[in-house]
C-alpha cells in the first residue's frame, strides 16, 4: 500500500489553473472503450466509507461484467476496512464478499492520502465513483473528466457557491467529451417518483401553486476524538458537524427533498427566506453545524415552498415531500389526489441500485447521461436557503449563482490545522 501523501494542495489553486485549462478546446470527443477491448467497465472507488462501500455494491449489482479494481480514501484504516470487507463480507444484511470476478483490487491498488484520488484514477479504470464529504466533490470532479473518466458522484456535490458553479462548468466539458455524470439523487431513478413527476408534469393537478418537503430526524453519528488526531483529522472524520466538509444538513441531506422540488418546478427558484440554529448540538463537538432550519423558497411562477429539515435526538421522523396545484395536491414518491387520483402500483427496483443500472446502461449505449449541472443547481438551492438562514437575511438564487463569493476551501489539504469554527449567528454573519 502507498504511504499517505500529506502534501498540501489548495483548491484555490486548482480552480484558477485546472478549471482554465479544461476550457481550452477539446480534442475530439472520447469513444468508450473498455479493459483493453473487453466488455468489462472497471471502476475505481474515491471515499471508503459506508456510503462509498455501498456504492461499490450498487455499482457491481447493476451489471455483471462491472469490476471494482482500485480504492482510495484519504485514511488507510479506511481503505484496510474496505477490503476486509469486500473480501471476508461485514456486518448486516448483504454484506457478503463480492463476487470474484467483480474484484480485481490489489494492494498495489489501494492508495490513502490526499492525492489518493489522482492515484485511482490513473489505475486503468473507466469509471470513478467521488464519495468523499462534500468539499471535496468539485476538484474530484474536474480531474475525473480531465482523465476522460466516466462519474457517479454522491450528492451534494459542492458546499459553497464556488464549489458549484466549478461543477456546473465541469458538466458542460463532460458533454463536449461524451462522458456520463451521475448523481447520488436516487428519487430521479425511482419508477414511482419518474412516474408521479410524469403525470404532474402532464397537467394531473393543474397549475402549480406551492408545496412543502421534508427531512426530519434524530441526530446522526459521532465518532469522538483521538489524541492521536490532527485537528484536519478530527473535523474529517466528523465531517457531518462542519460546513466546510459537509455544507451544514441542509446541503448534505435536506438536498434530496430540495432537488425534487427542483424536480417539478422545472429549475431553482428565485430566492429563499430562512432561519434555524442549534438547540440540542450546544457541545463544542459538533463543530458549527445547526440542528434545524425551515426555509421559504419561491419559484418563477409565483409559488412558495416550505422546506424544513432537523436533527435532533429524541424528535418524531418525517423524510416526505408534498405539491399543490390547481386541480388537486400530490405525494411525489406516488399518489396523487383531486380530480384525476392516482397512486403508483408498479414494481420498484432499489433506487440506489437503479442509478447505477441507468449510469452503466448509458455508456455502453454511447448516449451518457449527464446530471451534473441538475445537481448542482439543487445543491446551490440548499446553499441558498443555508446562506440566508445563516445571515438572516432573503437571498436571490441569481445574485448566489453570479456573484457570491463565497469559498470555504481551506488554505491547503494537509492533516495539521484546521478551519476555524464559528456558528454563524443571524444579523452579524456577513453575505458573502
Amino acid at each position: 500500500m502507498n504511504v499517505p501523501s500529506f502534501s498540501g494542495y489548495s483548491r484555490r489553486q486548482f480552480l484558477k489553473t485546472g478549471a482554465a485549462a479544461s476550457l481550452l478546446p477539446l480534442l475530439g470527443s472520447l469513444t468508450p472503450v473498455f479493459a483493453a477491448g473487453s466488455d468489462r467497465i472497471r471502476v475505481g472507488l474515491v471515499g471508503c466509507g459506508g456510503r462509498g462501500m455501498g456504492a461499490v455494491r450498487n455499482c457491481l449489482a447493476a451489471d455483471p461484467s462491472v469490476q471494482l479494481v482500485a480504492l482510495g480514501d484519504a485514511f488507510a484504516d479506511r481503505v484496510d476496512g474496505a477490503m476486509k470487507e469486500f473480501t471476508q463480507g461485514g456486518k448486516g444484511e448483504g454484506r457478503a464478499p463480492l463476487p470474484a470476478d467483480q474484484f480485481a483490487v490489489t494492494r498495489e491498488r489501494c492508495f490513502t492520502g490526499f492525492d489518493a484520488y489522482k492515484q485511482v484514477m490513473a489505475s486503468g479504470i473507466d469509471l470513478v465513483l467521488l464519495v468523499t464529504p462534500p468539499q471535496f466533490r468539485p476538484l474530484h470532479l474536474q480531474a475525473a473528466v480531465d482523465a476522460g473518466l466516466h462519474v457517479f458522484m454522491e450528492k451534494p456535490v459542492a458546499v459553497d457557491p464556488m464549489g458549484a458553479r466549478l461543477v456546473i462548468r465541469v458538466a458542460e466539458i463532460a458533454a463536449q467529451k461524451k462522458l456520463a455524470i451521475v448523481a447520488g439523487t436516487q428519487r430521479r431513478h425511482s419508477a414511482d417518483y419518474l412516474e408521479t413527476m410524469a403525470r404532474i408534469k402532464d397537467g394531473a393537478i393543474g397549475e402549480l401553486t406551492g408545496g412543502s418537503c421534508y427531512w426530519m430526524q434524530e441526530g446522526l453519528w459521532h465518532n469522538g476524538r483521538k489524541p492521536e488526531w490532527t485537528e484536519m483529522e478530527y473535523q474529517m472524520r466528523n465531517w457531518l458537524y462542519f460546513t466546510w466538509l459537509s455544507g451544514d444538513h441542509i446541503v448534505e441531506q435536506h438536498m434530496h427533498n430540495i432537488d425534487v422540488m427542483n424536480w417539478a418546478f422545472g429549475g431553482p427558484p428565485v430566492k429563499a427566506y430562512g432561519m434555524g440554529g442549534r438547540q440540542s448540538r450546544t457541545d463544542a463537538k459538533y463543530g458549527d453545524a445547526w440542528d434545524h432550519f425551515a426555509i421559504e423558497f419561491e419559484y418563477a411562477n409565483g409559488a412558495r415552498v416550505q422546506s424544513m429539515c432537523r436533527q435532533v435526538p429524541g424528535t418524531s421522523t418525517r423524510v416526505s415531500e408534498r405539491l399543490t396545484g390547481t386541480k388537486g395536491s400530490a405525494d411525489p414518491s406516488g399518489t396523487i389526489r383531486g380530480e384525476q387520483p392516482w397512486k403508483y402500483s408498479g414494481q420498484l427496483v432499489n433506487p440506489y441500485d437503479q442509478e447505477h443500472i441507468d449510469l452503466i446502461r448509458s455508456i455502453r449505449a454511447g448516449t451518457p447521461l449527464n446530471e451534473g449541472k441538475q445537481v448542482a443547481e439543487s445543491t446551490l438551492t440548499a446553499i441558498l436557503g443555508r446562506m440566508s438562514a445563516y445571515t438572516g437575511r432573503e437571498v436571490s438564487y441569481g445574485w448566489l449563482l453570479a456573484n457570491s463569493k463565497l469559498d470555504l476551501t481551506p488554505a491547503a489539504y494537509a492533516f495539521g490545522d484546521a478551519p476555524a469554527v464559528k456558528v454563524p449567528v443571524p444579523g452579524e454573519t456577513p453575505l458573502v
